[in-house]
């Protein structure tokens, strides 16, 4: 049984009305309230744990592992062909949750994932760790584009945005652990070891999935999904991405930079900026995500946007022990909104058939957007120096207030795309 989307999105044709005893402003008044850890959506989030501690165990292992065979470039080539991977992968999977289902293709995503790390270590030239890194990279990119829609699907409407900022928790917490711990475990035990436990992290996880639905009650499996092109080219659906892939860009440019651009001799600074970041992240994703199931988010899509940039800018100052800390706060703040309101609101506008290609689209803005940033943060870095540069990324930032401030105005009562009724929101709420 499907019900409606919560109040800030675009509604499809219903012949409940607003009073009606099933319509879900009545259930929101009523006060009940569907549950929400149910048992497919807790395999889903044991399946979500070993996906993220294989990725995550060996993220900085590899490349630690190739610069040790092969030297820094070869570090550098592990790392680019599992993005490269990763951003290709992305943009087909949602054909394949087409065609195949949820269940096959997360199955298929999770043993490309684990499996080619049970062998990494057999060689250590440089073209094997590579070949290794983008064959995980295409299984990281099924894993979290078909899982991520899976997982939508799993979670009422009533309450998505308080079912995906636990995601985000349940996702988030893992890859914190296992970052560090992978690179630790390496010094004292060896590679190897590493490499087997991170690859049977992702095998064990398919044991899970054999549970969940390959498709769910409430998905028409004759109907198309939105494809990844059509998708960018929808208005309703670029305008939630170019905001979060701003500040993806700066949360790449953050996690990277820090380091360099703080002294030396504030090691604990770092440390305890990149710790706050982190929890004012996770906190606020789970508070957008219940404002969200109440009031809607599409109008927190903007505060989100304008704190991060503020975070950003109050970062300017790196000689500043007090305003590094306090601006990966503020930003860490933003961009747990910006990542809940942003994914909420892309789910709310289409389909179930179409969830894989919000999950890929979501996806992108956040993997391309940290690698782009990274990449022109430095160059602009070496011209400007560190404190004009997070000046300048958060002035560019407010570049994507005005596809954020088109969405708020985007009028109620346009259809889903992909709802029987056929109408693209793209021609009801105008171009990005």
């Amino acid at each position: 049984m499907t019900t409606g989307p919560p109040p800030d999105c675009p509604t499809p044709k219903t012949t409940d009305s607003p009073d009606s005893p099933n319509s879900p402003a009545s259930e929101a008044t009523s006060g009940t309230h569907p549950p929400l850890l149910t048992r497919p959506l807790l395999l889903r989030f044991v399946s979500m744990v070993g996906a993220s501690l294989s990725f995550f165990l060996l993220l900085s292992v590899v490349p630690a592992y190739a610069a040790e065979r092969g030297g820094g470039g070869a570090a550098g080539l592990a790392t680019g062909s599992l993005m490269l991977a990763t951003v290709l992968g992305e943009l087909v999977t949602p054909r394949l949750v087409g065609r195949f289902g949820y269940r096959l293709t997360l199955i298929v995503g999770l043993f490309l994932l684990g499996a080619p790390a049970l062998v990494l270590t057999v060689s250590g030239q440089a073209a094997w760790i590579v070949a290794v890194c983008f064959v995980r990279g295409l299984g990281f990119a099924l894993t979290i584009v078909a899982g991520g829609a899976l997982t939508a699907s799993l979670i009422p409407d009533e309450r998505r945005g308080e079912g995906l900022a636990l995601v985000g928790v349940v996702s988030g917490v893992p890859s914190l652990v296992a970052l560090p711990l992978g690179l630790w475990l390496a010094d004292r035990v060896g590679y190897g070891p590493v490499a087997v436990t991170g690859g049977l992290a992702a095998l064990a996880a398919i044991f899970f999935v054999l549970g969940l639905p390959n498709h769910t009650d409430h998905t028409d499996r004759s109907e198309q999904p939105l494809g990844v092109v059509r998708g960018l080219r929808t208005g309703a659906l670029l305008r939630p991405v170019l905001v979060f892939a701003a500040t993806a860009t700066a949360a790449g440019i953050v996690v990277t930079f820090l380091p360099l651009a703080v002294p030396s001799a504030s090691a604990g600074v770092i440390a305890a900026a990149l710790f706050v970041q982190t929890a004012a992240s996770t906190l606020t994703r789970w508070l957008a995500g219940r404002h969200s199931d109440r009031h809607g988010s599409a109008r927190l899509v903007l505060p989100g946007l304008l704190l991060s940039a503020t975070g950003v800018l109050v970062i300017a100052p790196t000689a500043n022990p007090v305003a590094v800390i306090a601006g990966t706060a503020v930003f860490g703040a933003g961009f747990g909104i910006t990542q809940n309101a942003t994914l909420t609101l892309m789910y709310t506008r289409v389909s179930a058939a179409s969830y894989g290609t919000v999950s890929a689209l979501w996806n992108l803005a956040y993997d391309g957007g940290m690698g782009v940033g990274a990449a022109g943060f430095g160059i602009a870095a070496g011209l400007t120096g560190y404190p004009w540069a997070f000046a300048l990324t958060a002035l560019l930032m407010l570049g994507a207030v005005a596809p954020a401030l088109r969405d708020r105005r985007t009028p109620p009562g346009t259809a889903w795309l992909g709802s029987p009724d056929r109408r693209d929101v793209r021609t009801s709420a105008g171009p990005p």
